[in-house]
């Protein structure tokens, strides 16, 4: 047998050098081309479809107060700048408490209802009740008895984004291994401490996934609570300014503030998403970067 033959039979494990070098490079290449396409393909669709709105405008001659063109709604977008950035705040600042409460509020009855069989089959059928009930059809009645606007608003937005928290949580709390919870059983360990060394670790992966859903969806509660309240009282939110925007056929403003809206909700799902990935990267096979 030749050597060439001979190399084609040797285990894996036992590959010869040229042959071990050949396929890291070939997996270096492919994460260094991830790693641009995971940028550029994004931006190169954006760019497409960007030209492609200007094109049907153009072509088609649509009126500014049905279609704007992408010039006239980066024309709006800083000219009316001072007014966008202040409703933004409003809104983002709305979005934020919310989302606090949720975490706070989800987490929470999550860890009681662990603890407590009886509390969880006794409140969990309400929460999903509170879930699947949407939201704009209860508004209207949290702002009739609720009297700030602000404190209706944030009620609103944190109906929404408490449960995927309190759910994921909760399927994490339940989810340990069973040898780890046997092992814990064997030393005696209390229920504190089985808590806190134990399930919350294990359950930290499902609650950061929850977390990044519900910060979607708390920015989806503001919005409907801003449509719903309106905030001239307290200030305009971006929501408001939509709203405003189309009552007077400013259709390039109303892009304008929907293009905010829409950078407010990648923002807020990137940062939960980094946040996510510094907690598990260590540890955790969701985050551990795979060999291709």
């Amino acid at each position: 047998m030749s050597i060439a033959e001979d190399a084609r039979h040797v285990p894996d494990g036992n590959a010869p050098p040229a042959q071990i070098d050949a396929e890291e490079a070939r997996r270096a290449r492919t994460r260094r081309i991830e790693r641009i396409a995971r940028w550029t393909l994004p931006a190169l669709v954006m760019v497409l479809a960007i030209w492609g709105w200007h094109r049907v405008v153009t072509v088609n001659e649509i009126p500014h107060y049905i279609l704007p063109g992408p010039g006239l709604v980066w024309e709006s977008l800083v000219n009316d700048r001072a007014m966008l950035m202040d409703a933004a705040w409003l809104t983002f600042r709305i979005t934020f408490m919310a989302l606090i409460l949720a975490v706070l509020g989800g987490a929470g009855l999550a860890i009681l209802f662990n603890q407590s069989r009886m509390l969880e089959m006794s409140f969990y059928p309400y929460a999903v009740i509170l879930q699947v009930t949407p939201v704009v059809a209860i508004a209207p009645l949290i702002f009739i008895y609720v009297e700030s606007k602000i404190a209706g608003m944030l009620i609103c937005a944190w109906i929404v984004a408490f449960f995927p928290v309190l759910s994921s949580t909760t399927l994490g709390l339940n989810s340990v291994d069973h040898n780890l919870r046997d092992l814990f059983k064997i030393y005696r360990a209390s229920r504190w401490q089985r808590l806190v060394h134990l399930q919350l670790p294990s359950a930290l992966p499902y609650f950061l996934g929850g977390l990044r859903i519900a910060g979607g969806l708390s920015l989806i509660g503001a919005v409907v609570a801003e449509l719903v309240a309106g905030t001239g009282g307290i200030g305009s939110g971006l929501a408001f300014r939509i709203q405003e925007a189309g009552y007077r056929l400013n259709i390039a403003r109303m892009f304008a503030a929907l293009s905010l809206v829409a950078a407010m909700g990648v923002f807020i799902f990137a940062a939960l998403s980094l946040v996510s990935h510094l907690l598990l990267r260590k540890w955790h096979e969701s985050a551990v970067k795979r060999e291709t």
